[in-house]
């Protein structure tokens, strides 16, 4: 049987990600993107809202699974923010770089900067599944001081990890994909196909 699931992400990083998770399981991933599927609407307060109603609108587009992810960086001091709208937080003209310019200057004189990712991923069977697969993955760690580190994207040359004395854009993929919110929150899906036995015959 053909195992594929279509990813309501346009954004490459995540894709890659979730690909080399599922990559164990012989599942094909296929990028909404890749499909030219326009990029669905990010309009509730929760992660868990989004990325359900990400995963409702690829499944309706395509007719097959689709697994969603809202993704954010959550501050303490900051009252969760940027959250939800972490990848838009510099304004209009966002970027990974400006966003983070912009976490750098907010938190500039701040010394309380524990903070957390988290990822909260939908799977459903089609658009109007009773029953979606839900997961959610968090990663505890800092806002660094300065950028640090070359790989991942988003704020993870500023998402310092104390225990590994590092941030995550200085972890290799084979470290991150150990130890990340997505990485998580994906094991939780993983075992839930396994359980469910969601590819039937």
């Amino acid at each position: 049987m053909n195992k594929r699931i279509i990813v309501a992400t346009h954004n490459q990083g995540k894709l890659e990600e979730i690909r080399t998770l599922l990559l164990p399981l012989s599942i094909a991933v296929v990028g909404a993107k890749e499909l030219s599927l326009p990029q669905p609407d990010e309009p509730y307060p929760t992660f868990i809202e989004n990325a359900l109603n990400k995963a409702r609108h690829v499944a309706q587009l395509t007719k097959m699974p689709a697994l969603a992810d809202d993704s954010g960086l959550c501050v303490e001091v900051l009252m969760g923010a940027p959250g939800i709208i972490s990848a838009r937080f510099a304004g209009e003209e966002h970027s990974d770089d400006k966003n983070n310019h912009q976490l750098l200057n907010i938190l500039k004189d701040e010394l309380h900067r524990k903070a957390h990712f988290i990822c909260c991923m939908v799977l459903v069977r089609y658009d109007l599944d009773p029953d979606p697969i839900i997961s959610i993955g968090k990663w505890y760690g800092e806002i660094a001081f300065e950028y640090a580190g070359e790989n991942g994207f988003g704020y993870d040359p500023l998402f310092y990890i104390p225990s590994l004395n590092k941030t995550a854009a200085q972890l290799s993929v084979e470290e991150k994909n150990q130890v990340s919110h997505r990485a998580l929150a994906l094991r939780g899906i993983i075992l839930a196909l396994k359980e469910d036995n969601f590819f039937k015959d």
